[in-house]
């Protein structure tokens, strides 16, 4: 049996009646109560009571059709259930009643279209693709996996209800029941599997999923379900074979392809994910989540044209599925391909002003700096993909340690700019004070720098292939007080382990320049400069203030002593350098025309840029020709093995023009450290405040701009005033030669501990 169960589901039905609101919402809540009570008498002649106060009410039309449903009359319940799509055609679990309907009917044509257009309003709705699975098996004449006794059957319905409305609890009770009647039957095994899971307890269901492959060897959405789960074990070997087994059953599931690309991703089996992606695609060509996959995996690839293809085939065949324009707008400006730029910038804005998922987080920030619709990009995407768990591991308990019991979390303990930023600021800590356990969720590379991180630790703990709820419950057996993670929305992010609430505080720092928009993410740690107090309503965190730059640094690294020659990197000996060797995907078509003004202005002089990828290479060089600069003048350089050898080369450079709305964080970090001015335009996100906060620190404000003309003027006046260079260069030197550039790591560090111990 179908039922609405929430008062908030209710309330959004009912916001079209013509019918005063409150009277019609009593009706039917009251009619809700009856129903839960098992008196379905009752609750029908309040269901009946409400339509005649408006014929066109989907929840009272739903409602009655549900409990026709449930006694078998499904004639009349197809009649209710049919008014109720009409009035509410985007009422997902509707759709689905209405499928199971058509199949108590035997109309599975119709079936088969009802259950589609639910899993199309609500990709994840509790129970529709087993259905539509179920449909697929009838359509085959294979029945027996569907429950021949009546009354298993209408548990099943009910389940399946229940599950759709988040009441897993109820719904298992129910299939155990339908086992008892018909223990062989596949959607009892299967959705009770489904139940198991969602309760938190994934052994069991694995139990449930295994014994459904065997009532029904035919079906891949058991080999897909018991596939998902033994990755949620972290048994990834045994996945992959049930994945290659639901592929076996059916060539054309096309779930079973993506998901067991995703898992290979996360074992950093890339390019084995990609065969997979591609062996979907060859099978179906305009499947949108295969070439959501590749394109995703070809940017990690660097491989952006090829991304950019795959992600306009997607839009094509579906122009409004999830977070497609910022898929195709982020894999456009990594490589600086800035086609219909200003177009799908604003589509992008208004999709999110609507509540839509039209784009990522990060993408976000590298086009605007409107802190409001950040946020609530944020909000929508963390909403989607990371709930918070129902059943939280930390419920209130006191913690009484001597040391306050401080978690970091970070898939980038290694060679990596967070990797870089933060450890002086670990080892610097007062472990007489603190105990502190890194939780490592990336991959080790070997490095000095990692071998750093797990000597600053008072425990390691590489939980890569760990799962998240094992990782979650790990933290709450050693009673963290404190977990701080550090990636945030970007790659290897295990957001997921924190939705189950593993510590009385959770932090988000560093990693991430702005708002998760996760409610079990209490602080954010920023500074004063990036986030002024009226700004505080653009974060969903409360805001943790440090009395320096957010931005910490590890001083053991310098730059070297000798500085190598411009013709060692292709410069010039004479003219002026312009640099930034900021990410290609946050350069932008308004900056590059200033930075395109400034080389038409100064004579001789050459821009400075990061090579990164052969496409924003000739992307930008043609950018050039078009502007009527000749492409000589942009000249690229290539990554160096030594750090210390990287900030070097900065001191052949004459300005660091920093970007926008994206600013350098790291890299205007290593700027000022070489001895290069950095000239930053600060706008209203957090991304675009980062570089003015570090010249705050360092007391040379006056290189922060606020427009784009006076970013060009500053910028302008430094390249063709000498005396004004030598001056701003002088000032900057003289800072770099105190015997410490404030903060030092250790101030960090006790800045750090003093805001925790004050939470």
């Amino acid at each position: 049996m179908f039922r609405l169960t929430g008062y908030n589901d209710i309330e959004k039905i009912c916001m079209n009646t013509k019918a005063p609101k409150k009277s019609i919402q009593t009706i039917i809540n009251d009619a809700i109560a009856h129903q839960h009570a098992g008196e379905m008498d009752e609750a029908l002649a309040l269901f009946m009571q409400a339509l005649k106060m408006d014929s066109k009410n989907a929840a009272a039309l739903y409602s009655i059709g549900a409990i026709e449903s449930g006694r078998g009359r499904y004639a009349e319940a197809l009649t209710h259930m049919q008014k109720a799509v009409k009035a509410s055609p985007n009422f997902a679990q509707a759709h689905l009643a209405l499928s199971v309907i058509y199949y108590h009917l035997n109309q599975i044509p119709e079936a088969t279209a009802a259950v589609t257009k639910a899993l199309k309003l609500d990709a994840k709705l509790a129970g529709a693709q087993a259905h539509l699975e179920i449909l697929r098996l009838s359509s085959k004449g294979v029945s027996h996996a569907v429950s021949t006794n009546p009354e298993a059957a209408a548990l099943n319905s009910q389940a399946i209800s229940l599950q759709g409305s988040g009441q897993h609890a109820q719904a298992e009770q129910l299939l155990r029941q339908a086992l008892t009647l018909d223990g062989n039957n596949f959607m009892s095994l299967y959705s009770l599997g489904v139940s198991c899971s969602a309760l938190g307890n994934p052994k069991e269901a694995l139990t449930f999923f295994d014994r459904a492959t065997q009532a029904a060897p035919q079906l891949p959405l058991g080999f897909f379900a018991k596939a998902k789960t033994l990755h949620d074990l972290g048994l990834a070997e045994n996945a992959l074979t049930a994945y290659d087994q639901a592929i076996e059953v059916d060539p054309h599931y096309m779930e079973s392809y993506t998901n067991k690309a995703a898992l290979l991703q996360s074992i950093n089996r890339h390019h084995d994910a990609l065969l997979a992606l591609t062996a979907a695609t060859e099978i179906e060509p305009n499947h949108v989540r295969a070439l959501e996959g590749q394109g995703q995996l070809l940017g990690q690839y660097k491989q952006y044209t090829l991304a950019t293809r795959a992600f306009a085939h997607a839009l094509q065949v579906a122009p409004d599925y999830a977070y497609g324009e910022g898929h195709l707008m982020g894999a456009r400006m990594s490589n600086c391909d800035w086609t219909d730029f200003e177009g799908a910038k604003a589509r992008i804005m208004a999709g999110i002003d609507a509540g839509k998922l039209t784009c990522g987080p990060l993408t976000i920030m590298s086009i605007t700096d409107d802190a409001a619709t950040i946020r609530k990009c944020a909000e929508l995407y963390a909403a989607d993909k990371y709930q918070a768990s129902p059943n939280p591991l930390w419920t209130g308990e006191k913690y009484h340690h001597r040391k306050k019991r401080v978690a970091f979390m970070s898939a980038d303990f290694r060679i990596h700019p967070v990797g870089y930023l933060l450890i002086g600021l670990i080892e610097q800590f007062d472990k007489s004070k603190f105990e502190l356990t890194g939780f490592f969720t990336g991959v080790a590379d070997d490095s000095d720098l990692w071998r750093r991180y797990r000597c600053a630790f008072d425990n390691y703990i590489d939980c890569h292939t760990m799962p998240s709820i094992e990782v979650a419950k790990l933290m709450r057996a050693m009673e963290i007080d404190v977990v701080i993670e550090l990636s945030g929305h970007t790659e290897g992010t295990r957001l997921d382990i924190l939705a189950h609430r593993p510590a009385p505080t959770q932090v988000t720092y560093l990693g991430f320049p702005g708002t998760l928009g996760l409610p079990y993410i209490d602080y954010l740690i920023s500074d004063p400069r990036i986030i002024p107090a009226e700004f505080e309503q653009h974060y969903q965190e409360k805001i943790l203030t440090l009395p320096h730059c957010y931005l910490p640094r590890d001083d053991s690294v310098v730059p070297s002593a000798e500085t190598p020659k411009r013709s060692d990197f292709g410069l010039p000996e004479e003219g002026v350098v312009f640099c930034s060797f900021n990410h290609d995907y946050k350069i932008n078509p308004p900056l590059f025309k200033v930075w395109m003004d400034l080389l038409k202005e100064v004579p001789g002089s050459v821009l400075w840029l990061m090579k990164l990828n052969e496409g924003a290479h000739t992307n930008l060089t043609q950018s050039a020709r078009d502007h009527g600069i000749d492409p000589d003048r942009i000249i690229f350089a290539s990554r160096l093995p030594r750090v210390e050898d990287h900030l070097a080369r900065y001191r052949l450079a004459d300005v660091f023009i920093d970007t926008y709305p994206y600013n350098g964080h790291t890299t205007a970090g290593d700027a000022l450290r070489a001895g290069l001015p950095v000239v930053t335009l600060c706008g209203g996100s957090f991304a675009s405040r980062v570089a003015a906060s570090l010249l705050h620190d360092i007391g040379m404000s006056e290189l922060t701009c606020t427009s784009f003309d006076e970013y060009h003027d500053k910028a302008l006046l430094l390249a063709t005033n000498s005396s004004e260079r030598e001056k701003t260069k002088s000032k900057l030197a003289g800072i770099l030669d105190r015997q410490s550039w404030p903060p030092t790591p250790k101030q960090q560090a006790k800045a750090l501990e003093d805001l925790i111990l004050d939470i």
